[in-house]
């Protein structure tokens, strides 16, 4: 949508290589945090065992299939959030972590804006060089 946005393609037929360069960016991001944001989902969150996490993906399963059907555009990981944070409050309200729940809804509310402020500053720079 950027590179059309921006009129550097006409159609929106996303080239190869930005479907490599998203894939890629991606797997870095895992990369480097995939191992804490785990953590944080599994045990950080809320104590999950292997039924209280097999209950999570599958109702966040049901949400997204549904929303695949109306095609509504959704989050997937906050999908899965949301459930791990259901599951756990089924058990008992004080055996969710609420701390650790608001940090990560603080961090949804603040990735929009931040990341459209940095790919506003990166188009500038780029723009002076071109």
């Amino acid at each position: 949508m950027a590179l059309l946005g921006g009129g550097y393609i006409s159609t929106f037929n996303v080239p190869t290589w930005v479907i490599v360069v998203c894939a890629l960016s991606m797997a870095l991001g895992t990369s480097i945090g995939g191992k804490k944001i785990i953590k944080t989902m599994g045990s950080g969150m809320a104590k999950l065992t292997p039924v209280n996490g097999f209950a999570a993906q599958s109702g966040a399963s049901v949400v997204i299939l549904i929303a695949t059907l109306f095609h509504a555009p959704v989050s997937t990981t906050h999908i899965i959030s949301t459930t791990v944070m259901g599951v756990g409050a089924s058990k008992r309200l004080k055996s969710v972590k609420w701390g650790v729940a608001k940090s990560i809804v603080w961090a949804w509310v603040l990735t929009i804006p931040i990341t459209g402020s940095l790919s506003a500053l990166i188009i500038t720079i780029i723009k002076l060089f071109v």
